[in-house]
């Protein structure tokens, strides 16, 4: 009689993974994320006010963002308004750092190039006549 050692694990067979995500899920997370930071006034025009669920679903939290999603690496493009004297480097690196980690949190993806256009500056009052309408 022959006795056969039979290791379980090896014949297993291996499943070959792969997590994907649409470039408009990564946009998405990108502008939720950055239109929570302080000074962030609206992505390429689409105001937000301070006091708006800046989540709600008649938003298009796309708008002005570019993603280019890799297997393992992101690269964001976001257009941006910020608020009349806030600092714009303080707001770059606010929303770089933010998007960063959300998206590593959330995705597992890493975050390898970061750009932010600044198209526009809205004052206070800016802000409160486009609240108003």
């Amino acid at each position: 009689m022959t006795t056969t050692n039979t290791n379980l694990n090896s014949t297993k067979a291996t499943v070959d993974q792969h997590l994907t995500f649409d470039d408009s899920v990564i946009e998405k997370i990108a502008g939720i994320t950055a239109t929570r930071v302080p000074g962030i006034i609206s992505l390429d025009g689409n105001m937000f006010s301070e006091f708006a669920d800046k989540v709600s679903s008649n938003s298009n939290m796309t708008k002005g963002i570019n993603a280019d999603v890799g297997e393992k690496q992101v690269a964001i493009k976001m257009d941006a308004t910020i608020e009349y004297g806030k600092s714009a480097p303080e707001i770059f690196d606010a929303v770089c750092k933010e998007v960063e980690n959300a998206l590593e949190k959330m995705t597992g993806l890493k975050l390898v190039k970061f750009e932010l256009h600044v198209n526009d500056v809205k004052t206070r009052e800016e802000m409160k006549k486009n609240d108003d309408k």
